[in-house]
């Protein structure tokens, strides 16, 4: 079953189970889903279904900095909520000793030597790792191998 279609059912459940909070955050991601395939003009897959996820987790990751930082608890609170419906779509993260695994097998793949390689070092572990890392710090640890 693809992610697109677990959340329509999803949603469906929610609507009959009367969770409301977890219906409206569905809700919100089909939105986004929708208005990206709109945008281009494409279905979108699996691969970017997760992408699309992923940059809604990061923006309420953002939010609840902000809210934090102007003292409102409450509306970080809602943010969370919503973090953890987005998260329970997207697979299991890497362990450390996973993606460190992961970028050493990249460098050995493509010979990597030195920082001029990180492009496709990065490329690789991305295409690995879809949506199971974080790519910042991945990319950090790229660079720290390459001596960068």
């Amino acid at each position: 079953m693809s992610l697109k279609q677990q959340l329509t059912d999803d949603m469906k459940t929610a609507m009959r189970g009367g969770d409301k909070e977890r219906l409206g955050v569905i809700r919100l991601i089909l939105a986004a889903i929708k208005q990206r395939e709109v945008d281009e003009r494409i279905e979108l897959d699996d691969v970017q279904t997760l992408s699309v996820l992923e940059k809604m987790l990061k923006q309420r990751k953002d939010s609840i900095t902000q809210y934090v930082a102007a003292s409102r608890e409450d509306l970080a609170n809602v943010e969370r909520m919503e973090m953890g419906v987005i998260e329970a779509y997207l697979p299991t993260k890497l362990t450390d000793a996973e993606l460190e695994a992961l970028i050493v097998a990249a460098i050995a793949e493509i010979g990597a030597s030195s920082p001029r390689d990180m492009g496709k070092v990065v490329a690789i572990v991305k295409a690995k790792a879809a949506g199971r890392a974080d790519m910042g710090q991945a990319s950090a640890r790229i660079k720290a191998r390459l001596g960068g």
